[in-house]
């Protein structure tokens, strides 16, 4: 059982989301996006203070514990511009980040990768960014009309390493920085009704046919243990099905309670028809926290609210800053 550092707090930054939601009341854990563009040194409210909304995911985990503290990129988001531009508005600094953790080899979680690189290596280089070789096939997705289209690629090892990151490429599972964060090995795939994305493709190379890739198997969640509450889990888009993902933890981490999960959890398009099993095997966990973003759509998220209620379920929006 991988030992973890149990953290006094930790803070989440939601640098980028597929949604935007200012407006909505949150609990008294989570500081919303006016709040935080103002107080980052925005003199007003405007479309050029406040963050973009952009299909995809981006998380700055920062923990604490004792005198200690560790900051952890976790996903980079679809796009340099908009990544960049958030952090901006949200006064997150790069120059202090000690590793990122890509959680799978898809364009909306790698696509600013470079740019966040650049900035985070500006001043420093040896950042380690973890990958593992699954990653690095070439993936796309068939249309409901049948065509095949690709996906843009993940920066390649030889890239990353350029930027000056030390490129940790590893299967496996490992814990980081004094043992603050948890990076899982392969999820494994035990549950009846998490079957994948059936139209999701991936190629060795592009003169190479496309073959079937539903079960996206470099797919890996990020967890840290809060004292006196126990796990999180992020599963930034729980391909792997997130009771695959939860049940994974369990085994990991034995005995130890998790207190939340927070992250995407692709219950769109063909998959909104488990949403009634994953909702009633989410149950199962007695979480305290559920914060969906990303691709979770808005179906499985009413599904979740009907469930849990609202002091359990906190949808995710760009901006926001939950300290737990």
């Amino acid at each position: 059982m991988p030992k973890l550092q149990a953290l006094d707090k930790l803070v989440v930054e939601v640098l980028v989301d597929n949604t935007s939601d200012s407006y909505s009341t949150k609990p008294d854990h989570v500081s919303p996006e006016f709040t935080n563009v103002i107080d980052a040194g925005a003199k007003e409210i405007s479309g050029a203070t406040l963050c973009c909304a952009q299909l995809g995911l981006s998380l700055m985990l920062t923990g604490h514990a004792g005198s200690k503290q560790h900051k952890v990129l976790f996903d980079a988001g679809p796009e340099g511009e908009t990544f960049l531009r958030n952090c901006k508005d949200l006064g997150v600094a790069l120059s202090d980040v000690e590793e990122i953790v890509v959680s799978h080899g898809h364009w909306d979680h790698t696509g600013a990768l470079v740019s966040a690189l650049s900035k985070i290596t500006a001043n420093k280089k040896d950042v380690p960014c973890h990958v593992n070789p699954g990653m690095f096939v070439e993936r796309g997705v068939r249309l409901k009309d049948g065509r095949v289209v690709p996906f843009e690629k993940v920066p390649s090892v030889k890239e990353l390493t350029g930027l000056k990151a030390k490129v940790v490429n590893d299967a496996n599972e490992r814990n980081l920085l004094d043992d603050f964060f948890y990076v899982s090995g392969e999820i494994a795939r035990t549950t009846s009704f998490e079957k994948g994305r059936q139209d999701h493709l991936c190629r060795e190379a592009e003169d190479k046919p496309w073959v079937p890739d539903p079960l996206l198997m470099d797919e890996r969640y990020l967890a840290v243990l809060l004292r006196d509450k126990g796990l999180i889990i992020f599963s930034a888009c729980s391909h792997a099905g997130i009771i695959n993902v939860l049940r994974a933890a369990t085994k990991t981490f034995g005995n130890t309670p998790i207190y939340a999960v927070f992250g995407g959890l692709h219950l769109v398009g063909a998959l909104e028809k488990i949403i009634p099993e994953t909702v009633e095997n989410l149950k199962t966990f007695n979480l305290k926290q559920i914060i969906p973003g990303h691709c979770t759509g808005w179906r499985a998220v009413h599904a979740l609210l009907n469930a849990f209620g609202e002091s359990i379920v906190v949808p995710s929006a760009v901006g926001s800053r939950y300290t737990f």
